[in-house]
């Protein structure tokens, strides 16, 4: 900055320190005023220059930094694209640039071989068959999972989180888009009692995903007994079942066309996202760091995954309008937002819009040492969000997975490196 505290007109000539600002500008907290100052700054100065510069290496950057910071990227996904992106660099050191793809080929022929196997145990629910309403997204769902955590070791955190986030899909379209609002209360009661013997209570296709689900929780159970402790399953079903009365609500609302007050939608929206649920679940697979003392954490509402679940809400809300509308669905935030504050659309867009930026502040600074829990378990709720912001940016990806999230799976589980 210069003596007048203005940011120095010399970064302007200086591209790739105004890249490297824009990009930390993304760390901020809340109160860090420069930082906010540095990111308009910049961003402004950006998308000028990103219109001047000729074919290159940096110019890829500065456009790419733009559309995509990398504090709010996918690590797999932002590792593949800067493997192409440092080959183009003059300076590259090729030895490491080898390692680095040799190292994106190994863990890409693992991940196929999961997903894999995830799409034989999917294929003999048999859901395009018995409950051809649901979105039939396997390989998006773990795609998801794969944006949480791609390490090797935690291959079987992976299969028990996608089956988690696969079967959540399938309710969750129950609740959205078929049951009636008679079924749906049962359905709800039935999973309260929590009794595989209550399945007489319920319609007929409501029984297949209670059965497996229970199956489900019980894979779970034993996983969580091999590190002791089987006794936090306790906390799953219960959140499971919070997660439930969420969607239940909703689809109350929307039958009494009931329009909630921003507060009421909030509270309930960031259940319904389910956000808590799977960064819980994420856990099991873990080890021995995940005491009982974590998941009372995490099951707490930490401020972390509050705010991974605000960033999911909002940034959905915002891309999924049109579509949710067109198939009858409880009335948007932005709405809630338009009636209580009496303000355009537009406007209500804008709060949205600063409600996922302040939402990463909480995240951020939920990352800064020390931390509450250990680290790798604030991670989950930071690449859950990174996931959102990825795949919601434009438009709902996972409802419409032709676009981004197919190049997504292309690149991350189709097509190879070159060597």
């Amino acid at each position: 900055m210069d003596v007048n505290g203005n940011f120095s007109e010399k970064l302007v000539t200086d591209v790739e320190r105004l890249v490297e600002l824009y990009e930390a500008s993304h760390l901020r907290i809340h109160g860090e005023e420069i930082l906010d100052e540095a990111y308009e700054f910049t961003s402004n100065e950006l998308k000028s220059i990103a219109t001047k510069l000729s074919p290159s290496f940096l110019e890829e950057q500065v456009k790419y930094s733009l559309s995509q910071p990398y504090q709010q990227g996918l690590p797999r996904l932002e590792a593949r694209r800067f493997i192409s992106i440092y080959e183009q660099h003059p300076n590259h050191n090729q030895t490491i640039l080898t390692l680095a793809k040799l190292d994106f080929n190994f863990l890409q022929k693992l991940h196929r071989r999961e997903v894999g196997n995830i799409c034989k145990w999917w294929k003999e629910l048999d859901v395009s068959t018995k409950l051809p309403y649901a979105r039939d997204r396997v390989v998006e769902c773990y795609n998801w999972i794969l944006a949480i955590y791609f390490e090797p070791q935690y291959c079987q955190a992976r299969n028990i989180l996608t089956k988690q986030i696969a079967l959540l899909s399938i309710i969750d379209d129950t609740y959205d888009a078929y049951g009636t609002i008679d079924e749906l209360t049962l359905f709800t009661q039935a999973f309260k009692r929590w009794d595989i013997n209550c399945l007489d209570d319920i319609p007929e296709y409501m029984k297949l995903i209670y059965v497996h689900v229970f199956k489900f929780f019980e894979e779970e159970e034993r996983e969580l007994a091999k590190h002791g402790n089987a006794h936090c399953i306790k906390y799953f079903i219960k959140e499971f079942q919070r997660t439930l009365q969420g969607y239940m609500t909703e689809a109350e609302w929307l039958n009494n066309n009931y329009k909630p007050t921003i507060a009421e939608y909030i509270e309930t929206s960031l259940t319904s996202t389910a956000y808590r649920l799977l960064i819980a679940v994420s856990y099991i697979g873990m080890g021995d760091m995940a005491t009982e003392d974590i998941f009372k954490w995490v099951m707490s509402g930490p401020k972390c995954v509050r705010a991974a679940s605000m960033i999911c809400r909002n940034m959905d809300d915002i891309v999924s309008t049109e579509f949710e509308q067109k198939r009858e669905h409880v009335l948007p935030l932005y709405d809630c937002y338009m009636r209580e504050y009496n303000i355009s659309k537009a406007e209500a867009f804008r709060e949205l819009q600063k409600n996922v930026r302040d939402a990463w502040k909480d995240i951020n600074e939920e990352c800064l040492k020390p931390t509450k829990v250990p680290m790798p378990f604030i991670m989950r709720a930071l690449n859950i969000s990174r996931f959102v912001d990825v795949m919601y940016k434009d438009e709902d990806c996972y409802t419409h997975a032709e676009g981004k999230m197919k190049k997504c799976i292309e690149t991350l589980l189709v097509n190879p490196v070159s060597i």
